[in-house]
């Protein structure tokens, strides 16, 4: 019995990603496929996971090299299992936990600023009057830490 194969259009229907995305994951080493003697790419059904977890990278904020490294990971010689996934996932817990607690933690901030109805500029600490955070150092000091990590450009 033959390997199932899908055409990059199939991929990207079923993926959600363009084909310009799935060729530029393929560049980068992310995904694989395998090309027919016309030269048209070919994929396994099982990148389907493959670009499943780029997508939930993603939006966990990982790095394009970050998914390199989880994705090298995972073995070449079968289709990744559930606990496969399950041993790379486990490595975002406390990435996860610690954009959760600093979105709650602004989320929270701006509830009390915004909510208490003052306005005041010359108290919301949001204002920073008088740019008395530079003492603080560079950005947005009184956001959460976190959320004021510089975003990698390829994100």
């Amino acid at each position: 019995m033959g390997i199932d194969l899908l055409t990059v259009g199939e991929v990207a229907t079923r993926s959600g990603f363009a084909p310009s995305a799935l060729r530029f994951y393929e560049r980068e080493g992310l995904i694989l496929a395998r090309r027919t003697e016309g030269g048209q790419r070919r994929y396994e059904r099982s990148v389907l996971r493959r670009l499943a977890f780029i997508r939930a990278a993603q939006h966990v904020g990982l790095t394009l090299d970050e998914v390199r490294t989880a994705l090298s990971r995972l073995p070449a010689s079968r289709t990744p299992t559930r606990a496969d996934w399950t041993k790379i996932s486990r490595s975002w817990r406390k990435r996860l936990d610690s954009e959760i607690d600093a979105l709650v933690a602004l989320r929270d901030g701006l509830d009390s600023c915004i909510g208490c109805g003052c306005l005041s500029l010359k108290t919301c600490l949001l204002s920073n009057p008088h740019d008395e955070a530079a003492e603080d150092g560079p950005g947005a000091v009184y956001l959460p830490e976190w959320l004021r990590e510089p975003v990698p450009a390829d994100r």
